[in-house]
């Protein structure tokens, strides 16, 4: 499959994809990331491993994009998605330290 990350062209497969992550040890997963054979990497780790540049050149969702398109299974950065969340509101905060069900303020 041919994909652009950071402005260059690649042609990538999947059998490629693993040959080239095969016996890559898995940085810390701090943001996005991509589920490689048993193995979770950061997505920022896998560009630089398959395109061999700098991993400012290029953002994390390219490489994800690609790889999910390729059939492999991305995650997103856990921080966002617990921004992403609903904070719960003082009543529910405090039903939850009693451990009671929350009383809906809406009826």
């Amino acid at each position: 499959m041919r994909c652009v990350i950071a402005r260059y062209p690649f042609d990538l497969s999947r059998n490629g994809v693993l040959a080239s992550m095969k016996g890559i040890t898995p940085e810390p997963v701090t943001g996005s990331s991509v589920t490689i054979g048993r193995h979770r990497y950061p997505a920022k780790q896998v560009g630089r491993v398959l395109t061999g540049q700098d991993p400012r050149d290029f953002s994390a969702g390219e490489v994800t994009r690609a790889m999910a398109r390729l059939g492999f299974t991305c995650h997103e950065d856990p921080a966002a998605v617990a921004a992403a969340a609903p904070a719960p509101t003082p009543l529910q905060a405090a039903s939850q330290l009693f451990g009671t069900a929350a009383i809906r303020e809406d009826g």
